[in-house]
């Protein structure tokens, strides 16, 4: 077989690829399950691959990569614009040979599995203060609505219900308490945990 593009759209569980020749014209068009599509670059002339960049992109990058494949990313927000029809895989598939061959287009660089895991740590982080922003704004409100001034600042502030919880004279009523508490107890887990996290996410 002659040395080939081949574009795929990534999916879960099936991937649709369209083979183009030297001219980027379709040649072979393709719906391969996972397990095939692993299979499918194995004793196949393909010179170029391309893909959006997306989720798990990066992951197939190294895989062709490591099969000596050429492999490019394209920005996804770039590569719709080329649609030519309604949208399917098929269609996102061909879309990405057009705009492969614009090239004002800077294809994404593959980032190493290091990178990747980083990547994750930030998100991680970020999705943990801001479940830990949501836990005490909710104790705010709870405590408003029952007439308690709670201080500002995150600490103190926590310190405070924390401290208005466990009086029994305060005017949080008992059915919310053991709930509110829980929210506490939330709060504390992911400050514990979020030094040791800050540790392996160093500044981007």
């Amino acid at each position: 077989m002659k040395s080939t593009t081949v574009a795929v759209d990534l999916a879960k569980s099936v991937f649709q690829l369209a083979v183009a020749d030297a001219s980027w014209k379709v040649v072979e068009t393709h719906r391969l399950p996972r397990s095939q599509f692993e299979r499918w670059f194995h004793n196949r002339d393909v010179s170029l691959v391309v893909m959006e960049s997306c989720g798990s992109a990066h992951h197939w990058a190294r895989h062709l990569s490591g099969l000596g494949i050429e492999v490019k990313l394209l920005p996804a927000k770039y590569v719709r614009a080329y649609v030519k029809r309604n949208k399917t895989d098929a269609a996102d598939a061909a879309a990405l040979l057009e705009a492969l061959r614009a090239s004002d287009i800077a294809p994404v660089r593959i980032k190493s599995v290091e990178q990747q895991a980083l990547q994750g740590l930030h998100r991680t982080r970020s999705l943990w203060m801001a479940t830990r922003t949501s836990r005490i704004n909710a104790l705010r409100g709870f405590c408003r609505e029952f007439g308690l001034v709670i201080p500002q600042g995150s600490r103190t502030g926590v310190e405070a219900m924390a401290r208005a919880l466990a009086d029994p004279r305060s005017a949080i009523p008992e059915l919310i308490r053991g709930s509110m508490k829980l929210l506490i107890e939330e709060i504390r887990l992911l400050n514990s945990a979020s030094p040791s996290l800050s540790r392996n996410c160093p500044p981007r």
